[in-house]
């Protein structure tokens, strides 16, 4: 992905980025099928490598030569790799299997972790989950930090940082939840325009959850080319002529001088007379006070024996 114009201009995203790096713990990268996590896991490896830290990878889904197919020779030589893809079960017996399975391949890559900051790499969160329950796995994770902590009962070091891929369509919530719940942070991939984005949210000690949105690209030497974000797709707007609504309709709606004369002098049927309108005015000397002025209707039908035939009693 060609980077965006100022892109290497922004620190603040830069830092952003390292500072989620130099959290310890569980570092959860949550991908879906559009947008693969793998190619940021690597970068995150590189840059660990960089930084002098020691990086264990335990590789479940992909043989080990396509896992480090990207890094160059100086970072591959920095990285123990524990092949748990090739026998996971150790069916053939050659000695090359990690023993005691998943569970026994975390325990030995913290037994073989040195002094100094280590990172572990695991591809993936997702095929373990798969392959053992959720309590154990989370517990292994947990043991992870505690185990490298105090090697031998010697004096406590930096702890552990895990970084785990997890497939987030493979999962329901309840397995997600629990996996979040250890996590220090979570960057779950998505993007748009054809180009990825990362949501962090970060949870450090005695302090408020912060959310980060960054716009990332991986280059071909798997370095993290930080964005400012997704281009904008301008689209010309076409000049539409201004159309008379008025134009089709079947009836005028504008009145010509002679119509609106007709239309004023026009009386309507619920309007009385100049006649009633005096008569009401005037009452003669042996009129009585009230009086009831009433025109039928054309409809109305009036039986003088039954006046009540219209209230259906």
């Amino acid at each position: 992905v060609t980077p965006s114009e100022g892109a290497r201009d922004e620190p603040g995203r830069e830092l952003e980025m390292e500072s989620v790096l130099a959290l310890r713990g569980l570092v959860l990268l949550r991908d879906s099928v559009e947008w693969e996590g793998r190619s940021l896991l690597k970068a995150l490896i590189r840059k660990a490598a960089l930084g002098g830290e020691q990086v264990h990878i335990l590789g479940c889904e992909v043989s080990e030569e396509e896992f480090r197919e990207g890094f160059d020779s100086s970072i591959s030589s920095r990285l123990v790799y524990h092949d748990l893809f090739r026998d996971p079960l150790n069916w053939s017996r050659t000695g090359e299997a990690l023993p005691g399975g998943p569970l026994g391949a975390l325990q030995a890559m913290c037994k073989r972790a040195g002094p100094g900051p280590v990172t572990m790499a695991l591809d993936s969160l997702s095929w373990l989950l798969l392959r053992l329950p959720c309590a154990a796995l989370c517990q292994a994770l947990c043991a992870l930090g505690r185990q490298h902590a105090c090697p031998g009962g010697g004096p406590a070091v930096e702890p552990v940082r895990v970084l785990g891929l997890l497939h987030g369509e493979l999962h329901g919530p309840g397995p997600q939840g629990a996996l979040s719940s250890l996590a220090q942070a979570e960057v779950t991939l998505s993007g748009t325009a054809g180009q990825a984005s990362a949501h962090i949210l970060c949870r450090r000690p005695r302090q408020r959850p912060s959310h980060e949105t960054l716009w990332f690209s991986i280059l071909p030497d798997l370095s993290l080319d930080l964005q400012g974000g997704p281009p904008l797709e301008r689209h010309p707007v076409p000049h539409l002529p201004l159309v008379d609504p008025t134009t089709h309709l079947t009836f005028n709606l504008h009145l010509s001088k002679r119509e609106r004369e007709a239309k004023d002098s026009l009386t309507l049927p619920f309007q009385f007379s100049s006649e009633k309108q005096q008569a009401l005015l005037r009452s003669g000397p042996g009129q009585a006070a009230g009086h009831i002025f009433y025109e039928p209707d054309a409809y109305d039908d009036l039986d003088p024996e039954d006046p009540d035939d219209d209230l259906d009693v």
